[in-house]
């Protein structure tokens, strides 16, 4: 059973919500373009009358979708849960949906408690990509190995050092640089945490996937270290998608896989070079990053994976 504090002050949020990301510069909050953070940010503001900036469990970049993304908030607003739901779904546009609000133990938080979280990435593989589909598959009509891009994602079942499929951020790192000369407040209104700051400026900056943050614990205990708990393409008639679950992924991991496994089914690679990539533990030895608009983020675990 959960054990409550401050049971008429402050309540902290769990907020599930599905978004179509091609209409945002992604999750993360950023002064004068629109992001999925700072629009969620702004209709509980609009709500509650409070200011908060909502945690979400991972950072998804531009143009990737979530189908269920979550966010944890504090609020010190009485407006029952149910309630909450509604009126944000009747303020946020409609590229955003609030699918659940449950009130959670105050040490949730929607990064730091997550075990697990499986994203899909969707090829769409007939000649004529239908317009209305365009921003939410990755288009490739030509020839490609299916069956060796299968067995290509079998090599990274299991716990490995992933360096080679990870990437920098140099927008993250460009605008930590541009808020560190903002006086302490503003940098609080351009939603630019104090605490993010600190840890890059410590030199602890190695960035989770579409978790892009240096304050998240299995990023500072095990480095580059991940483990893929499942990997597995399917066919439909008229996509291939990738489904991969595992209990943290780094900046551009799952897109760069794919983009791998492309190389893989077009015949540049082959299924049992991916050990060795893994080995060199280099971002060159593995294949281009696969476009944002074919991913999406499924689901966040909570408890055990």
């Amino acid at each position: 059973m959960l054990r409550f504090e401050d049971e008429c002050v402050r309540r902290n949020l769990k907020i599930t919500l599905s978004y179509d990301g091609s209409e945002f510069r992604g999750w993360q909050v950023q002064p004068g373009l629109p992001t999925v953070q700072g629009i969620l940010a702004d209709c509980l503001g609009r709500i509650t009358g409070e200011r908060v900036l909502p945690q979400g469990s991972g950072r998804t970049d531009a143009g990737v979708h979530a189908l269920a993304q979550v966010a944890s908030v504090s609020l010190e607003s009485p407006i029952p849960e149910w309630n909450l739901q509604v009126a944000l779904n009747d303020v946020l546009p409609p590229a955003i949906r609030v699918t659940g609000v449950e009130r959670v133990e105050g040490s949730f938080h929607a990064r730091h408690s997550a075990t697990a979280k499986t994203y899909r990435y969707r090829i769409y593989r007939e000649n004529i990509c239908p317009p209305f589909l365009a921003h939410y598959v990755y288009h490739d009509p030509y020839p490609m190995d299916e069956d060796a891009m299968i067995a290509a994602s079998e090599h990274i079942v299991g716990t490995f050092d992933f360096t080679s499929f990870a990437a920098s951020d140099p927008e993250r790192n460009a605008r930590l640089a541009a808020a560190q000369s903002m006086p302490r407040g503003e940098r609080v209104r351009s939603g630019v945490v104090e605490q993010e700051l600190a840890e890059v400026t410590a030199g602890s900056a190695n960035l989770d996937d579409d978790d892009e943050d240096a304050a998240d614990a299995l990023t500072i205990k095990q480095g580059n270290v991940r483990t893929v708990h499942s990997s597995l393409w399917a066919r439909t008639p008229e996509e291939f998608s990738y489904t991969v679950r595992g209990n943290g992924f780094l900046h551009h991991m799952v897109r760069n896989l794919v983009g791998t496994f492309l190389q893989v089914g077009k015949g540049s690679l082959k299924a049992d070079d991916i050990p060795a990539i893994l080995a060199a533990k280099s971002r060159s030895a593995a294949g281009p990053t696969a476009p944002a608009s074919g991913l999406y983020l499924v689901s966040v675990e909570y408890g055990t994976p």
